[in-house]
């Protein structure tokens, strides 16, 4: 039966954007490698959308899914890290196989995605949540740092040249690929978006993150994705808070 193939041939799909995603930030086009993240996010919500609607989940297509996120949302935000490593360090750094050595410090969040997604398929906890911030968050937050200097392009006013000042700087990008290592392997309780019903009893968390996100997408643009993904764990803590008091 063709339908039990659409899931994993959608799974294809992310890695595929993946890919193009590879190609084009080693062309030093970020702000596109970001896009085509973002374009694997969906793919990635779809096969499994699709495999709940058709029930056909399976092991390989579980497994398929692990490793087209290692490379759309592990590898690639890797290389942007390690891109933006390299242009922001520049010939400060010690060479190693002809790269600064300090940019191969972005390569730490290709291996521990690779260990969050490894834990993710045998852990039984997380089903209905996720331990641990998700790959594809972390993906798109690392994305968003591109968009954002593509965003700010030209802008002379202060705010903005101190943002593209930070985003630049590997005083900054260090220690923040650093605490989004940690991030994926923690054992931080964080809810899904996955919604059994649409009534605000069962679902209030997500329909408050939903909404604020919206807010400030239309307010801040790509600026908006690193703020909603503190968003995203500042709520789960939340969240878990009231769950332990109820």
């Amino acid at each position: 039966m063709i339908k039990k193939h659409i899931p994993n041939i959608i799974t294809c799909l992310n890695l595929f954007s993946g890919c193009i995603a590879l190609a084009v930030a080693f062309n030093d086009d970020l702000a596109t490698a970001a896009i085509f993240i973002g374009v694997a996010a969906v793919f990635d919500f779809l096969d499994g959308m699709s495999a709940r609607l058709l029930k056909v989940k399976s092991n390989i297509g579980k497994e398929l899914d692990s490793l087209a996120d290692v490379v759309s949302f592990g590898v690639v935000p890797g290389v942007i890290v390690f891109i933006l490593l390299q242009n922001s360090a520049g010939n400060f750094q010690p060479v190693f196989f002809g790269y600064g050595i300090l940019s191969y410090t972005g390569f730490l969040i290709p291996v521990f995605s690779a260990i969050r997604l490894a834990k993710f398929n045998l852990d039984e906890r997380q089903s209905d949540s996720f331990i641990g911030v998700p790959t594809p968050a972390i993906a798109m937050l690392i994305g968003s740092l591109p968009l954002i200097l593509w965003q700010i392009g030209c802008a002379y006013s202060g705010i903005f040249i101190f943002i593209k000042q930070i985003i630049n700087s590997p005083y900054f990008l260090i220690p923040l690929t650093m605490v989004l290592s940690l991030l994926l392997v923690s054992e931080l309780p964080l809810f899904a978006m996955k919604f059994k019903n649409l009534r605000w009893k069962d679902n209030k968390i997500r329909f408050i993150f939903l909404g604020i996100s919206v807010v400030f997408i239309i307010i801040f643009q790509f600026i908006a994705i690193p703020l909603i993904i503190f968003l995203y764990i500042l709520l789960s803590i939340i969240g878990m808070k009231r769950e332990k008091r109820g």
